[in-house]
């Protein structure tokens, strides 16, 4: 009696309880890592024979951490700016708390990644060694990252308790508690540094994704590149407005011209935005004004070179992108072109040239794959599938091919040639010799004799008088539509019936009787 197992891939992480959660988990980043089911297993053994505890880098909890990374590292790249511009101090106790929970996050992240498992780029093996992982990390992210994480968000929360407490104090003093907190509102734009840890945590839900990895790529590409355009135009419509606040507003400066001294945030964000668009984009609409002063115009050069870098950055990705994109629709451009390039070098009159483009249009739907490489190169058994999937309704469409052994199905069905017929095409003459027998994927065809016509369909077959012995053709077939059809030629057929005697002895009956039948009609 067979034991019953749980499948491969959970047995471990069924054991183990908790700790499962820091265990590789099945997706199709770890299979193409490892290779199988029972390679992520084994690795799975491995993570825990080491006795250390590590966050393995296809862990479920690593994947939900740094998708909860990357919201929280968002929200700060667009909080932060808007702090430090318009909010002049009075954040409130909600933004305060989210301040210190980030930087707390942050801290706690820098800890973490002691204790983060590595995917080594030139191994297939991920680095779970406590000493290597510090090494590697102690040399690439560390220190910008201690820099991203410096709790700002304390001081900031310490010094406005201090300056709520001395309000009482002398105007010297207070004066001077403000200028330390403005200190320390400009340092806190070293917090701005967490747009790396953004990037890096795109990077790495692309690994960790359970989904389709190309179309995955693709979209987190896509993502990427307008978060980061976002995020530019953002930063740059925060910087409009700061940079006068800090001047303290000077008579001149495009704040008080338009008239937002006493305006509220949302006014103020959308008149920066606006301005830093208009310099981005450089087409000064509804900002024709030029700079007042030295440090205006300085703003302006850089947001006008940082709207060209976005313009840059822009049609790079964009081009990469299509590139990329349909590489079979573009091989297929290119196959078409080297055709009408040697139909041009043979001199082919128009209208042939004109039924050779149907032909390949027909045949590849505007594809291009290379399907005789592509099912030699799988395995016997998945070749066996496909092609199972593809022909085997034709297959029993056929009295002959009826109740009949699998193993011999299938081998019938590794002989099958898939060719395409248009419309008006004469598949074979009454009389001409054959050897093949055809079966209509999808399409319709006329098969005619002096006495006999019929049409055929999806589904039908005909040519099945000459698949055991090579004979002359009983009818003429022409093709009344563009015709997808699978053959079985008669040599292939006598290879495949010379495993199968009792099968073969069969057909021979079989195939008499058909004969004398098609002749009768």
């Amino acid at each position: 009696m067979e034991n019953s197992q749980a499948p491969v891939g959970r047995r471990t992480a069924s054991t183990c309880g908790w700790k499962a959660v820091f265990l590789p988990q099945l997706n199709r980043q770890s299979l193409s890592v490892y290779g199988s089911e029972i390679a992520v297993e084994k690795e799975c053994i491995r993570q825990l024979q080491s006795g250390v505890w590590v966050i393995h880098p296809f862990s479920p909890i690593r994947s939900y951490y740094i998708m909860c990374m990357v919201a929280i590292t968002f929200l700060n790249l667009i909080g932060i700016p808007m702090e430090i511009a318009f909010l002049d101090g009075y954040s409130g106790v909600g933004w305060e708390g989210f301040n210190v929970f980030s930087d707390t996050l942050f801290l706690m992240d820098v800890a973490l990644n002691f204790r983060m498992g590595i995917i080594s780029e030139d191994s297939e093996v991920a680095i779970l060694d406590i000493k290597k992982i510090r090494v590697i990390y102690l040399k690439s992210w560390f220190i910008p990252d201690v820099i991203a994480a410096f709790p700002i968000g304390y001081i900031l929360l310490i010094a406005e308790l201090q300056s709520h407490s001395d309000t009482s104090t002398s105007g010297s003093k207070a004066s001077r508690m403000v200028r330390i907190l403005m200190f320390v509102r400009i340092i806190s734009l070293v917090r701005l540094l967490r747009v790396s840890r953004l990037v890096r945590f795109f990077n790495e839900v692309e690994k960790v994704s359970n989904a389709n990895l190309e179309y995955v790529q693709l979209f987190f590409r896509i993502l990427s590149l307008f978060m980061m355009m976002f995020l530019l135009c953002h930063w740059n419509g925060c910087i409009q407005y700061f940079v006068p606040m800090l001047e303290e507003f000077p008579s001149d400066c495009w704040v008080r011209q338009e008239k937002l001294m006493n305006a509220t945030v949302g006014e103020k964000y959308s008149f920066g935005v606006f301005r830093a668009l208009s310099h981005m984009i450089q087409i000064s609409y509804g900002s024709n004004e030029s700079p007042t002063n030295e440090v205006e115009l300085w703003v302006v050069m850089t947001s006008m070179l940082s709207g060209a870098l976005m313009y840059t950055v822009l049609v790079a990705n964009a081009a990469a992108i299509i590139t990329n994109v349909d590489q079979a629709a573009k091989a297929y451009k290119d196959k078409m072109n080297h055709l009408d390039d040697y139909m041009t070098f043979l001199k082919l009159p128009n209208d042939l040239r004109l039924r050779i483009q149907k032909y390949y249009g027909a045949r590849y739907g505007g594809r291009w794959f290379d399907e005789k490489n592509f099912l030699i190169s799988v395995s016997s058994a998945l070749r066996e599938e496909i092609l199972t999937v593809m022909c085997l309704s034709l297959l029993n469409n056929v009295p002959m091919f009826q109740n009949r052994d699998v193993n011999f199905l299938n081998t019938v069905l590794l002989q099958f040639q898939h060719e395409v017929f248009q419309e008006d095409d004469v598949i074979f003459q009454q009389n001409a010799p054959g050897d093949r027998m055809f079966f209509i994927e999808h399409g319709q065809v006329l098969v005619e004799t002096d006495s006999f016509s019929q049409e055929l369909a999806d589904g039908d077959y005909f040519g099945e008088t000459c698949l055991m012995t090579k004979g002359k053709r009983l009818a003429t077939v022409q093709a009344l539509t563009t015709c997808q059809l699978f053959s079985l030629s008669s040599e292939r057929f006598q290879m495949v019936l010379q495993g199968f005697p009792d099968i073969r002895r069969d057909m021979e009956k079989f195939s008499q009787q058909d004969k004398e039948y098609v002749r009768h009609l």
